[in-house]
């Protein structure tokens, strides 16, 4: 029987096109629904959840894209991944996964607590706690970054000196998410990407840039590079401390050296990554969604 997966995105792009070529070239049937369209129905004595153009739930669904929302409308789309993983559906990355990284606040607690090296940071939504820590901090002559809670590609992050510069941003959404700045010593400004699928790292790569901000969407440069093994290591830990399928793990290092984990992404682009690694992305995900799914079938035989 034809195995069918739904690959959840609103804008499928180059992304969503290259799973669905490697998923065809497997034998799967895939189809794109955005997460907004799917709904529960609790009419009947068994819950059920609906999702355009099927009759019956896929055998998997991979997450591509969580459209931003009100939180009610976020918190339902969760939901519906929480169910499908419950009614036996492997679900790439998992709901929980999702929670876990696109909540800066989370991924930072989970690394901490699983003694990952991490830049130091703080969460509050109190701007006299910020503002104290902001004090000291800049005393001490720290900068600091403030980020959005929610959000990626380095989009909404601003770079702080002083109390002067910390009095006139306020986040939009209320939460301090203050960080401190890692500078690598060195002329220009760089960070590594590290993609992990299924607990392994399988490619990586240097981002560089004139600007303090790495991100490919902000005009940094990216460039192969040999894995290093502590490197490595410490993204397929990172990975695992918030339990994730896939993740693009993003790391720094300081001037002493030292390796950090900045951030764990659990919806990752690999356009940038793919075009400066021979390793096949797409093919090693969509292998490591069909383990995934023969491990739900095996589960429930």
């Amino acid at each position: 029987m034809t195995r069918r997966v739904v690959i959840f995105s609103d804008e499928p792009g180059w992304h969503g096109q290259s799973l669905q070529r490697e998923m065809s070239h497997v034998g799967i049937e895939s189809r794109f629904v955005s997460l907004s369209e799917c709904a529960f129905d609790l009419s009947a004595t068994r819950p059920e959840i609906r999702i355009p153009g099927l009759r019956r739930l896929p055998d998997a669904v991979f997450v591509r894209g969580v459209a931003t929302g009100t939180l009610e409308e976020i918190v339902i789309r969760l939901d519906l991944l929480h169910a499908l993983e419950m009614l036996g559906v492997a679900v790439f990355n998992s709901g929980r996964a999702i929670e876990r990284t696109v909540d800066k606040g989370l991924t930072s607690f989970m690394l901490r607590h699983h003694g990952i090296p991490t830049p130091r940071t703080w969460v509050s939504e109190s701007v006299e706690q910020a503002r104290a820590i902001a004090e000291v901090e800049f005393a001490a002559g720290h900068a600091l970054v403030l980020k959005p809670l929610f959000g990626s590609q380095g989009n909404g992050i601003i770079r702080l000196t002083n109390l002067d510069e910390f009095e006139i941003v306020a986040p939009p959404s209320g939460v301090y998410y203050l960080q401190e700045f890692v500078g690598c010593g060195s002329r220009g400004y760089r960070d590594w990407r590290v993609f992990v699928v299924d607990g392994h790292a399988i490619a990586a790569m240097q981002r560089s840039s004139q600007h303090w901000v790495t991100n490919r969407a902000q005009g940094a440069v990216c460039e192969a590079i040999r894995p290093d093994p502590t490197l490595c290591a410490l993204a397929e830990a990172a990975a695992a401390a918030v339990e994730v399928d896939y993740a693009g793990v993003d790391l720094l290092r300081d001037v002493s050296g030292n390796w950090l984990v900045g951030e764990v992404n659990g919806i990752p682009a690999w356009q940038g990554l793919q075009r400066v690694t021979d390793t096949d992305i797409t093919q090693r995900l969509v292998g490591a969604l069909c383990a995934k799914m023969n491990r739900a079938g095996a589960d429930t035989d």
